[in-house]
């Protein structure tokens, strides 16, 4: 068995990281984080017309008909640079109506998101916080052949730069009885907006509907019978986040190497002292062993799905917990300078922060591989 990457896969990670390195290096990225839409539209266009927007989208529908584990490269390379754009976000939209759109539906909204005209997210969790069926709250009522949804998604991410959102919501009291609805920006009784957060490379934000009419085609897959294929997206979201966790753990491991070669203390560069080299020794295990769990759940996501659920969370339990150890060994590595605005180190710890909870922290994720093993 070939455990290693294709050769089309590295010339992938090999284009994506030479147009970040030539057009997002962290003071670039510090540039756009903190831009009024959070992410450039002019570099945007370019990801698109390179392929990024439709990696996972099938050809016929404008796409490059790729997989998860290429969709892995590829977010490596931007968590590495902690490159802030709605890809993510887009990607898992796009997944969502794979999972769960019709063939008329795909043909439909597909090809926009591939090409970068729309951009897409799932808006899926609400006040009371959780990652299962009963999470969902927002009740549609139905009108004709239509629902009419009134109510609140939080933590929706890149709420204010979407354009399609993608909205779980409940169409009666059993905890299977939800559909999926694919909501433009654009229509009538919909307000989304980004609220301050501590990763400004991160946007998240909510979505409001205030009576907006959903009409049949809009509704995603069978309603009463979508949960299943809402889990497989939280999936691919929580294993697409836990890549770009790679990327930017590395990144914040290689500053911080770089900083323990060049900073000179009694003499010596502090990297040859224990208290030091331990540490960064420590941060690299770590690395290598989650992104070892991230490519096998994401290998399965393409390949075996049954085996998929289990290493996704076992795979997001360790990125949560090591990345935050990481992200505060960074800062105390660097000592006082780690702790200034001019250092990137602290753009690290933030992104870990974000990482932490996002679909789900370690806690939520341990209970979920032993819930899953039949604990």
């Amino acid at each position: 068995m070939n455990f290693g990457f294709t050769e089309e896969q590295d010339v992938l990670r090999a284009e994506v990281r030479k147009f970040l390195d030539e057009n997002a290096p962290l003071d670039e990225v510090r540039k756009i984080s903190e831009s009024a839409a959070g992410h450039s539209p002019e570099q945007w266009r370019r990801i698109a017309e390179l392929g990024w927007t439709g990696l996972i989208v099938p050809e016929c529908h404008g796409g490059a008909g790729l997989g998860a584990v290429d969709l892995v490269v590829l977010l490596e390379e931007t968590g590495r640079t902690l490159y802030p754009s709605p890809l993510l976000s887009t990607t898992t939209a796009a997944a969502a109506l794979l999972a769960a759109g019709s063939d008329a539906q795909r043909a439909r909204w597909l090809p926009a998101l591939a090409e970068g005209a729309e951009i897409g997210t799932l808006a899926f969790l609400e006040a009371a916080d959780r990652l299962d069926a009963a999470g969902v709250e927002l009740a549609g009522e139905r009108e004709a052949d239509a629902y009419v949804l009134r109510g609140e998604k939080c933590f929706v991410p890149d709420a204010g730069a979407a354009t399609l959102f993608i909205v779980p919501f409940r169409t009666g009291p059993a905890p299977e009885d939800l559909a999926l609805a694919v909501v433009p920006r654009g229509a009538e009784g919909v307000a989304a907006e980004d609220f301050p957060g501590m990763d400004l490379t991160k946007r998240i934000g909510r979505l409001t509907l205030d009576g907006v009419r959903v009409p049949a085609d809009a509704i995603l897959g069978r309603p009463g019978r979508v949960w299943p294929a809402l889990a497989r997206t939280l999936d691919f979201a929580t294993a697409a986040v836990t890549a770009e966790a790679i990327g930017a753990a590395e990144g914040a491991l290689a500053l911080t190497t770089e900083y323990a070669r060049n900073r000179i203390q009694f003499g010596s560069p502090i990297g040859r002292y224990q208290a030091v080299k331990h540490p960064l020794a420590e941060m690299y295990v770590d690395i290598e062993s989650w992104k070892s769990l991230c490519y096998y759940a994401a290998w399965a996501l393409d390949e075996s799905p049954d085996e998929a659920p289990r290493y996704v969370s076992m795979a997001k339990a360790y990125a949560s917990e090591a990345f935050a150890r990481i992200g505060i060994d960074v800062i105390q590595l660097h000592g006082a300078v780690g702790y200034t605005w001019e250092f990137d180190a602290h753009l690290y710890l933030k992104r870990s922060k974000w990482v932490r909870p996002m679909y789900g922290d370690a806690d939520y994720h341990y209970d979920r591989v032993a819930a899953l093993g039949g604990l």
